[in-house]
C-alpha cells in the first residue's frame, strides 16, 4: 500500500511559476525513473489521469501508451468522448478497451462497497497486464492517484479507521509486474487543476468534474443490477443536462445520482408503481477533504425531478442529499 507523508515544506502550488517548477521537477523525476522504456497509463478522461497523460507525453513522448478500460460503469457517452478527444483532439496514442461483460460478471451479487472496490482495482489490473503482454517493453503503470486518495486510504498513525478505499491506492496485487509512475500522488485535487493549466491543456478539460475511478459502480449502491445500473446512468445524464442549461455546470464542483438498491411504492397511470429513488447529490470543495453543499433552487429541483421520473424507466421518487463532508463523504460508497 502506498505510504507516503506529503512533506510539510512542500509550497502549496496556487501559480503558474510553481506549477512549473513542479512539472519540471516531475519530468526529471520521470526520465530518470522509466529511461528508455515504456509506460502504461490508465486513462480514463478525467482531470487526474488526463493531468498525468499531458505531464508525461511532455516527459517521455510516444513511450506513453494510454489504455482507455470502458468497464461498464461510466457516464452516458463518456467512453465515446474520452476517444474523441484523447485520439482525436490529442493523438495520444490510445487503446481501447470494452470490458463491461468482464466487470460486470464480477460484480453479479456483490453488494459490500469495499469488495466493489477492490474487485475493481484488481480488475484494472488484470486488464493492464493482458495489454501490456501484447506489447514490447512496458514497464510502468501510470496512475493518476492523488493525495486525498491515500489520505483516506491508509490508517493514520493517530489510529483513526480508513475512510474508504481507492481502486488506485491499496487495491493492486502484491504480484503486479509493473512498477508504478504516480508523477501527482502529493498534490490535491485543486493544486492538479493548476498544474493542468500550466501543461496547457483545454480549460474544460482542466475544470472537467470529477469521476471516480469505479465510476457508477459506486453510484449504484448494493448489488449492480443492469436495469438499475442503466437507469442511473439515464438519471445522471439528465441531471448534468440541466445543470449546463442552468449555467451550474461550471460552478459546482461535482454533482451526480446515485440509485440504492431499495424500491417504494409509488403512482404511475393511476397504478402502483414501485420504483428506485434517484438520489442528487452537489456539493463543494476545493481539496476534497471537506465539502459543502449546493443549494439548489426548487425550481430546477422541481424540473429535474419531472424529467427523471417521467422519461427514466425504474425511478419513483428524486431526493436531494444535503448532508456536507463530514460527516458524510462526497461518494456514498
Amino acid at each position: 500500500m502506498q505510504t507516503d507523508i506529503r512533506p510539510e515544506s512542500m509550497a502549496r502550488i496556487t501559480t503558474k511559476e510553481l506549477a512549473d517548477a513542479f512539472i519540471e521537477e516531475q519530468i526529471a523525476a520521470v526520465r530518470e525513473q522509466v529511461g528508455d522504456k515504456k509506460v502504461l497509463l490508465a486513462l480514463s478522461g478525467g482531470v487526474d489521469s488526463s493531468v498525468v497523460a499531458a505531464l508525461l507525453i511532455k516527459a517521455i513522448g510516444k513511450q506513453l501508451v494510454c489504455v482507455h478500460v470502458n468497464h461498464g460503469l461510466m457516464r452516458k457517452s463518456e467512453s465515446e468522448n474520452v476517444i474523441e478527444v484523447f485520439k482525436n483532439g490529442l493523438d495520444a496514442n490510445l487503446i481501447y478497451v470494452d470490458a463491461t461483460d468482464r466487470f460486470l460478471d464480477l460484480l453479479k451479487d456483490v453488494s459490500d462497497p469495499e469488495r466493489k472496490r477492490k474487485i475493481i482495482g484488481a480488475e484494472f489490473i488484470n486488464v493492464f497486464d493482458e495489454e501490456a503482454a501484447k506489447l514490447d517493453g512496458i514497464s510502468f503503470l501510470a496512475q493518476g492517484t492523488i493525495y486525498p486518495d491515500i489520505l483516506e486510504s491508509i490508517k493514520q498513525a493517530e489510529g483513526k479507521k480508513a475512510v474508504k478505499s481507492h481502486h488506485n491506492v491499496g487495491g493492486l496485487p502484491e504480484e503486479m509486474e509493473m512498477e508504478l509512475v504516480e508523477p501527482i500522488k502529493l498534490l490535491f485535487k485543486d493544486e492538479v487543476r493548476v498544474v493542468g493549466e500550466a501543461l496547457g491543456l483545454p480549460h474544460q478539460m482542466v475544470y472537467r468534474q470529477p469521476f471516480p475511478g469505479p465510476g457508477l459502480g459506486v453510484r449504484c449502491l448494493g448489488a449492480i443490477t443492469r436495469d438499475r445500473l442503466h437507469a442511473l446512468r439515464e438519471a445522471d445524464a439528465i441531471l448534468r443536462e440541466e445543470f449546463e442549461i442552468a449555467g451550474l455546470a461550471g460552478k459546482v464542483w461535482q454533482y451526480f445520482v446515485v440509485v440504492p438498491d431499495m424500491k417504494s411504492v409509488g403512482v404511475k397511470d393511476e397504478s402502483r408503481y414501485e420504483g428506485w429513488p434517484a438520489i442528487i447529490r452537489a456539493v463543494n470543495t476545493k481539496d476534497a477533504m471537506t465539502a459543502t453543499i449546493e443549494e439548489l433552487p426548487y425550481s430546477l429541483l422541481h424540473k429535474i425531478t419531472a424529467r427523471i421520473t417521467n422519461e427514466v424507466e425504474g425511478i419513483n421518487r428524486v431526493l436531494y442529499d444535503i448532508t456536507p463532508k463530514p460527516t458524510g463523504t462526497i461518494e456514498w460508497e
